[in-house]
Parts: structure tokens; sequence; C-alpha cells
């Protein structure tokens, strides 16, 4: 019985970040947040991930504040010793408000980063 409700109080924790995540504002393509962002700052590639040949693409989304800045990033997929590097720079960026109505609202944006070792 203690068993099904933890699991129902981890699916109710799930869909209430699901659902507040979703809420959080309109939803643009990659394009149209590159197309935005003012401000782009590329992630360093880490020490450890060239001493361990690690190489790959991250992938996140972010909340674009009204202002233009990023208020809070979700990390979709990536090697964890690439994904610091790549949420740091992109809360580092800066973009134009997002219209809707007539008036700047919040704005949830897909980015990738690819990762590969420098020569």
């Amino acid at each position: 019985m203690h068993s099904v409700r933890f699991a129902a109080l981890i699916i109710g924790i799930v869909v209430g970040l699901a659902c507040a995540w979703a809420e959080a504002g309109k939803r643009v393509t990659k394009e149209q947040a590159l197309e935005a962002a003012t401000s782009r700052v590329q992630p360093g590639y880490p020490p450890m991930a060239r001493q361990f040949n690690i190489e790959g693409s991250v992938e996140l989304e972010a909340v674009i504040s009204e202002e233009g800045t990023i208020d809070s990033v979700n990390i979709v997929s990536g090697n964890p010793i690439l994904t610091k590097p790549a949420v740091e720079a992109l809360k580092k960026w800066k973009f134009k408000p997002f219209i809707q109505g007539g008036k700047a609202v919040p704005a949830v944006a897909p980015f990738q980063f690819t990762f590969k070792k420098p020569s």
C-alpha cells in the first residue's frame, strides 16, 4: 500500500512540474529563438571531455523572460560532462522580447550545442 502511495506522489510531482513548465510561456522554435538572439555565448570544450575524448550534442530547453534573459534551463539530453558548460553558456544569452497580443511574454525554446574535440 505504501509503494502505491509513493508512486502516486511521484507521478503527481512529475505531472505538476510538467504543467508548470508548459505554462511558463509561449513555445517557439529553435529557429525563432536563434533569430531573436541578440547576444550569444558559445560553451567552452571541457578539459575532462578532452581527456576522455568525449564528443556529442547537448539538447536543452529554456524559458526566456519577457526582458530577454534566460530564466531557467532544462537539460533534455547529453553527456553530463558536456551539459554543464552548455547550460552556463546559454544562461548568458540575450534575446529580443517575444510578443504575443501586443505585449512581451515569456517563451520556451529548444537549443542544441554540439561539442567536438578541438584539433
